[in-house]
């Protein structure tokens, strides 16, 4: 997955969802695991939702979700993780919910 986004203060920024497998033969894509969300002045972001796994033949799988950003004192949400792929795309992983005090929620996952 993409790489743990930094911290702020006392913060720790979210850890980024693992990639999702690749299918039968390595012809399907698993998806992309979501980014994990920044850290606020106190709380943690989110940790980026979990890539879909890749079933069949040529299946695309969709991207986890990207953690949400924490505010100043709230924690960021986790992404949702993605679903697996059969013979189209597995839906997205949903962004994380934004801390309190000016958080920003994740983007969900692509499709």
């Amino acid at each position: 997955g993409p790489a743990h986004s930094a911290g702020a203060l006392f913060g720790d920024g979210g850890t980024g969802g693992r990639g999702g497998s690749g299918g039968f033969a390595f012809t399907g894509a698993g998806g992309v695991g979501g980014a994990g969300g920044n850290a606020g002045m106190i709380g943690n972001g989110g940790e980026g939702g979990a890539g879909g796994d890749a079933v069949f033949l040529g299946s695309l799988s969709s991207d986890g979700g990207h953690g949400g950003n924490a505010g100043l004192v709230g924690n960021g949400g986790n992404g949702g993780n993605r679903g697996d792929g059969t013979t189209g795309t597995g839906d997205v992983g949903g962004g994380g919910a934004g801390g309190l005090l000016f958080g920003q929620p994740g983007i969900n996952g692509s499709p």
